[in-house]
């Protein structure tokens, strides 16, 4: 399928500020399953320059700085992309990491080799009873480790309800687990330290989901992967239950969530500032 993406974020200053320099995190992570076709990127008011970078997580973003006094902030991205279907069930798991769960009564898995000094970095575990409590609701001592996954990722979706926040703030993991509800990125970041409490590594991802199928799956969207060797990131969406396939496109993942926001900046000056986003996404070829 192909599809176009509009997305606007435009900030509104109460005055006359200086724009920061400013990370644009608009250009979708490279994946083997699509292409991308075209890109436009259009900035008010004009930057003095820009320039296209890669992070140390692999994310591509536009580096952009400004000079000039303003009270606005409008940043137009526009995407043609070339959609293959894909299965996020194709892989298979080191037999190696699976076995490293030696624990009898609590699920708990141990990284291995050059992976083990990395991904220490993607691992949360502050151990929390609750978050243990809930892993054992799910966890089945001969069931393998993809289908507990998809068990406990359902299981979120069906016990928190998931809201829409237009707030910047993110809840604490703790925070969410107790009202039982949360935006898409909440629910990413809970159940990132959830899996934390088994020894998984997780990183927080955001960007597009489309589905014309579901009511709430055209929108700049939250959701986290999981590090399982053998098989890499898997890609877990706790708000719709689901495992991400192709219609999901990230622009930025990485272990803070904060650091995975799509627009990143700041501005010098009095005054609060006032966030509109929109994201169209429109199916033009099957």
């Amino acid at each position: 399928m192909r599809l176009q993406v509009n997305h606007v974020t435009d900030y509104a200053y109460e005055g006359q500020v200086y724009i920061g320099v400013h990370k644009l995190y608009l250009f979708p992570q490279v994946r083997p399953h699509f292409k991308i076709l075209n890109t436009d990127l259009r900035i008010f008011p004009n930057p003095v320059n820009q320039s296209m970078r890669q992070d140390l997580f692999g994310n591509f973003y536009s580096l952009v700085w400004f000079n000039d006094l303003s009270s606005r902030l409008k940043i137009e991205s526009a995407l043609t992309l070339e959609i293959e279907s894909f299965n996020p069930f194709a892989f298979l798991v080191d037999d190696e990491f699976v076995q490293s769960n030696t624990h009898s009564s609590y699920p708990f898995f141990i990284y291995s080799g050059p992976e083990k000094e990395i991904i220490s970095y993607f691992i949360f575990d502050d151990q929390i009873p609750d978050y243990q409590f809930f892993i054992n609701k799910f966890w089945k001592r001969n069931e393998d480790l993809i289908g507990f996954l998809v068990r406990i990722t359902a299981g979120v979706k069906a016990e928190w309800q998931h809201v829409i926040r237009y707030e910047m703030d993110l809840w604490t993991p703790h925070f969410t687990f107790s009202e039982k509800k949360g935006s898409c990125r909440d629910l990413a970041w809970m159940l990132m330290n959830i899996l934390g409490n088994m020894g998984l590594a997780t990183k927080f991802v955001s960007g597009y989901a489309f589905n014309p199928e579901l009511n709430d799956g055209h929108e700049l969207h939250a959701w986290l992967e999981v590090y399982l060797p053998g098989a890499g990131w898997v890609g877990l969406d706790p708000s719709l239950g689901l495992l991400t396939d192709h219609h999901y496109i990230p622009l930025a993942a990485h272990a803070k969530p904060a650091l995975a926001s799509p627009v990143q900046g700041t501005f010098t000056g009095k005054g609060e500032s006032q966030l509109v986003t929109d994201v169209q996404i429109k199916l033009i070829k099957n």
